[in-house]
């Protein structure tokens, strides 16, 4: 796909991964809709990209934007849905398990209502994480969840071929959700990926660049791409 001149809708595209992507797509010629509960916190944004508040959660707010949206090239959903629970599954509040799957009750309502806007050449691109194949202590909440993901995006991509679907699965990035600062956030990435054949935590940046290669490769459908610094065989 040539991305120039193409309209893209970023659920989740105004913070972390989900912004990277709406800038890169930008860059490359795209025009730009990042929706987001808030949108205000993105702060100000480059020429190209207007936001639009959204909870993805409302199946009919999901709904009536993608219809005032429409038609669109690109649908992209890095949205996490709300809370996700941390936690050995034994001793973990099941209702906070159940929450965590808001992310995929999320993907599924922006794709349902999507895909009918998108034409035969559109790509989708989703977002799971590595703990859907290689689950670390207490994220099983987590693993579950990246994993339903995964296989939503492959058994999707054979009911709406030609039209594509993918999903990018980050391992640990420096996003804004972890909160520390300064000295005490490096020794929290450090110790998490002091094992990764790439030391280091991955960057937004290079998450969203996974994502353009999603939609710009016309012969890529039903992958997962692992952007993960190798966390997967660490």
């Amino acid at each position: 796909m040539d991305i120039s001149g193409k309209k893209a809708v970023v659920f989740g595209g105004t913070s972390g991964i989900g912004l990277a992507a709406s800038k890169q797509l930008v860059d490359l010629g795209a025009t730009v809709i990042a929706i987001s509960r808030d949108p205000s916190k993105a702060g100000d944004l480059p020429a190209g990209i207007s936001t639009e508040a959204c909870d993805v959660r409302d199946a009919d707010a999901v709904s009536n934007l993608l219809k005032k949206l429409a038609p669109f090239d690109i649908l992209v959903s890095a949205a996490t849905g709300g809370s996700r629970a941390i936690g050995e599954f034994a001793s973990m509040d099941l209702d906070g398990y159940k929450s965590s799957f808001d992310k995929l009750w999320g993907y599924s309502t922006v794709v349902r209502h999507g895909i009918e806007h998108l034409p035969d050449h559109g790509a989708i691109v989703l977002v799971s994480g590595s703990p859907a194949r290689r689950c670390g202590p207490g994220q099983i909440a987590l693993s579950s969840v990246g994993g339903a993901v995964e296989a939503f995006s492959r058994a999707l991509a054979k009911e709406i071929a030609p039209k594509r679907i993918n999903v990018m699965s980050p391992g640990l990035i420096d996003t804004p959700m972890v909160p520390l600062q300064g000295e005490e956030r490096d020794a929290h990435y450090k110790r998490l990926t002091g094992n990764n054949l790439i030391a280091r935590p991955g960057s937004a940046d290079e998450c969203a660049q996974g994502i353009i290669f999603l939609i710009q490769n016309d012969f890529v459908t039903g992958t997962t791409l692992d952007v993960d610094g190798g966390i997967l065989l660490s």
